[in-house]
C-alpha cells in the first residue's frame, strides 16, 4: 500500500460511513508518520480502520470496501472495519495519533496510530510477520528502542508479557 492509497481508503470509508474521523491501526497506520515508509513495512494490502463516531458501519465497511469486494478488485487493496477492542495499544495513544487531512482525503482525517505505539501493539500478538514489522522500525530507525520500551511497560497486558516484549527488543538491538 502507499501513501496515495491510504488516503483513498480514508476517503471511502469516510464517504461510505458520513464519519469525518477514522482510526487507522492496523501495519499500514505507518504511512501517517512516514509516507515514503520502506516497502518491507508496506506490504500489507489490508487497512484495518475503525470509523471514529459510526462505530456501527464495520459490516458496512467490510461489505463495501473488504476483502473480495469489488472495492479490493478495482484497487488493489481492502479496508477491514474492526473495533479498536482488537487491538492492544499502549495508554496514551489516542493522544499521538499522527493525523492525515489533505485534499486526497477530502479533508476527513485519518488518525494513524504513532508508530512507537503501532510496534508494541504489534509485538503483543507476537507473530512472525508482526516482530519483522517491529525489527524494521527499530533497524531502519524509525523508532527509538527506549520510547518503544516505555510503550511497552503502558501497555494493558501483565508482567510476563510486558518482560518477554522488553527482552525482544533488547536482543533485537544487540544483534
Amino acid at each position: 500500500m502507499t501513501r496515495d492509497e491510504l488516503e483513498h481508503a480514508i476517503r471511502a470509508v469516510c464517504d461510505l460511513t458520513g464519519d469525518t474521523e477514522v482510526w487507522i491501526f492496523g501495519s499500514q497506520a505507518i504511512l501517517g508518520q512516514f509516507p515514503k515508509a520502506p516497502e518491507s513495512l508496506r506490504q500489507s494490502a489490508e487497512c484495518r480502520v475503525a470509523p471514529k463516531n459510526r462505530l456501527e458501519k464495520l459490516d458496512l465497511i467490510d461489505g463495501t470496501l473488504g476483502e473480495l469486494s469489488q472495492f479490493h478488485e478495482t484497487h488493489g487493496f481492502y479496508v477491514h472495519g474492526v473495533s479498536l477492542d482488537a487491538a492492544t495499544l499502549p495508554s496514551g495513544w489516542h493522544e499521538r495519533v499522527i493525523e492525515v487531512r489533505n485534499e486526497n482525503t477530502r479533508q476527513n482525517a485519518g488518525l494513524c496510530i504513532e508508530a512507537h505505539d503501532l510496534a508494541a501493539s504489534k509485538l503483543v500478538a507476537f507473530r512472525d510477520k508482526d516482530r519483522s514489522f517491529a525489527r524494521v522500525l527499530l533497524v531502519e530507525r524509525l523508532i527509538e528502542p527506549e520510547v518503544l520500551l516505555a510503550r511497552i511497560e503502558s501497555l494493558p497486558c501483565g508482567a510476563e508479557c510486558k518482560n518477554r516484549l522488553a527482552e525482544w527488543v533488547e536482543a533485537t538491538i544487540r544483534d
